[in-house]
């Protein structure tokens, strides 16, 4: 029963799309750290993770329960459907924001000054969809933080480089995050909320999304050059290349059936191939 319960609420918060940051928070981690940090700083730097991420997905599930009740796509979700109550996703958000809390005061006082902007901003995109169609890009700034906070865990100070790795993090979750959105124009519409693909139509929105990661590319090449990273990583790069290709090639304003698969599943392996590649990249060629 209890694991059946765990079980629910990670697909509540889609603990499964923690993959989306993990691996630019994780580089970021070991570059600065030029390899493995102590023990201590990586445990409440995934503590910190954990928190953030779940906190973050549940309060955005239960302020949007209404919406999701309307939609047809979403309508089967825990909250609209009575899976999960409400006082349980406070619960939920409640304690991840105190784990994110303790393990930010654990790391270093920055880390600690800086903890009521990444609420603040958590809780802000929740609410973006009903006022700007920039939400997507909140997601991805939102995204992008994890690599400047894993820097900050290390170092205890800002530096250029993580925040060159949250700005390719942020156009890529972005991106994607913009295909994703286009199955839902129809809905969007007529509820008056707002997204790049209501706002700009589908083939616009899909051409931002081209720009957003061609960016991201631009961005991670240029990493390749100011954190002295070698041929392995230029080869995971080349992955993520061809990835992001497939992702674009998969979609169309006439042919949107495959969105679940451009935007999610290919983007899963996208955050696999650059957090190997990466990785083997600073242990092995270091």
């Amino acid at each position: 029963m209890v694991f059946k319960k765990i079980k629910t609420y990670g697909s509540l918060v889609m603990f499964s799309h923690t993959i989306f940051s993990l691996p630019f928070a994780f580089i970021s981690m070991l570059i600065a750290a030029n390899g493995m940090p102590d023990f201590s700083v990586f445990f409440w730097i995934a503590v910190a993770f954990l928190g953030a991420r779940t906190g973050a997905n549940a309060i955005n599930r239960l302020i949007d329960k209404k919406i999701d009740a309307k939609n047809p796509r979403t309508s089967n979700r825990h909250m609209p459907k009575g899976i999960v109550k409400n006082y349980e996703v406070i619960i939920i958000t409640v304690v991840s924001f105190l784990l994110l809390s303790i393990a930010a005061y654990m790391l270093n006082s920055l880390c600690f000054i800086l903890l009521p902007v990444a609420i603040v901003l958590f809780l802000l995109y929740s609410f973006t969809k009903r006022f700007t169609w920039a939400c997507h890009i909140v997601l991805g700034v939102i995204s992008g933080g994890a690599p400047v906070g894993a820097w900050i865990a290390v170092t205890g100070r800002f530096a250029w480089i993580p925040f060159i790795l949250g700005a390719a993090n942020a156009l890529w979750v972005s991106g994607f995050d913009i295909i994703y959105g286009s199955q839902d124009i129809d809905f969007d519409r007529k509820e008056e909320l707002y997204s790049i693909p209501s706002v700009f139509g589908v083939k616009t929105a899909l051409l931002i999304s081209k720009l957003f990661h061609i960016t991201t590319l631009v961005i991670l090449l240029f990493i390749y050059f100011i954190a002295n990273m070698s041929w392995l990583y230029l080869i995971g790069l080349g992955v993520v290349a061809w990835l992001l290709y497939k992702e674009h090639s998969m979609v169309s304003p006439t042919n949107l059936s495959n969105v679940n698969i451009a935007s999610y599943s290919i983007n899963q392996l996208v955050s696999i191939a650059f957090l190997i590649f990466s990785t083997a990249d600073i242990f092995l060629l270091r």
